[in-house]
């Protein structure tokens, strides 16, 4: 197995219903020993970088949250990113072994 990163982007101008937490908390089950870490949603973050540090607003556009998850490949990590019931958008990346 290997370990993937979901960042979790548009969902933070959302208001969380009794259907949609319910949904969410359906599709943690699903996954059963697949979660490695359920993860959180962010709050304020700040850029760091050589040149100085910005603030990063918390808006509906930026990454709102992570989970980690084992799967075979992509293509599975995928399929899970694909079957969540309420985030308009997921970014899947490998977290490569070192």
């Amino acid at each position: 197995m290997k370990k993937f990163v979901l960042l979790y982007r548009g969902s933070r101008d959302m208001v969380p219903t009794d259907e949609s937490m319910a949904a969410w908390g359906e599709w943690f089950t699903s996954l059963g020993d697949k979660v490695v870490d359920a993860g959180n949603p962010f709050g304020q973050g700040r850029e760091v970088t050589s040149g100085g540090t910005t603030e990063l607003p918390l808006d509906a556009d930026g990454v709102t949250g992570y989970t980690l998850i084992n799967a075979l490949d992509i293509d599975e990590a995928e399929k899970i990113a694909l079957s969540h019931p309420t985030v308009p958008a997921i970014q899947v990346f490998e977290a490569m072994p070192m």
